[in-house]
């Protein structure tokens, strides 16, 4: 999760500002491609471009974007390592591109702790809608990659899921593990828990932390391996 501070943009008396994108690809015509959707999405800024992993760390450090859209195969250091940095050190979200909805850098990109992954054949709505999505703090995962990631780890054992982890959580923050696992955003979870929403994004954060998990995309995948 994006550890940063709040900035004046966020707090509740003023208007929230746009969320601040930094693009991450080492291809020049995917790379504008992608600026040129994102910059014409209201409410969305794009604020840098970087050509390679190192300058996508430096510039999130520069410039703290609220989500990085991060492609996961690039010269100098590859996406994975990148997201990895930029995580532990809470510069943002981290969104990844991936030519293919199943490869050992998608687990690798799990494990680092990305917020989402994205194929790069999506259309405009959906890279947009991915976008938002994880600047609310929700995650994005394409479907077909959830399904394939679930049924690879359960098959090779990559993340072999102990029911015991579950003892250190209340029922409720098992019900909204449950959730999670259904790929529920926080309001549908509060619709289906009936609990308000910012209770929600409370037991979203105890459950991460209590599980040790870096983003709702593990907890997903957690939760579907137990047969939440």
């Amino acid at each position: 999760m994006n550890q940063r501070q709040p900035t004046p943009e966020t707090t509740p008396e003023t208007t929230p500002g746009p969320i601040r994108v930094l693009v991450a690809e080492d291809q020049a015509s995917v790379r504008s491609g992608l600026v040129l959707i994102l910059r014409s999405a209201p409410g969305i800024e794009v604020v840098g471009e970087a050509t390679d992993g190192q300058e996508a760390v430096a510039r999130a450090r520069a410039l703290r974007p609220d989500v990085v859209l991060m492609d996961i195969q690039m010269p100098r250091l590859d996406g994975v390592s990148a997201t990895r940095q930029v995580v532990a050190e809470g510069l943002a979200d981290v969104l990844v591109l991936t030519t293919f909805d199943l490869d050992e850098y998608v687990f690798g990109a799990l494990r680092a702790g990305a917020a989402g992954f994205l194929l790069k054949d999506s259309d405009a709505a959906q890279l947009v809608e991915a976008v938002r999505t994880v600047a609310r703090g929700e995650g994005q995962i394409a479907p077909a990659v959830t399904r394939r990631l679930i049924a690879e780890f359960a098959r090779s054992g990559t993340s072999a899921a102990d029911p015991a982890v579950l003892s250190v959580l209340t029922p409720r923050e098992r019900e909204v593990l449950g959730a999670l696992g259904q790929g529920m955003s926080n309001a549908h979870i509060a619709a289906h828990l009936t609990m308000a929403e910012a209770t929600v994004k409370t037991h979203v954060s105890r459950v991460l932390g209590k599980l040790e998990l870096r983003s709702r995309v593990q907890a997903a995948v957690l939760a579907q391996e137990l047969g939440l």
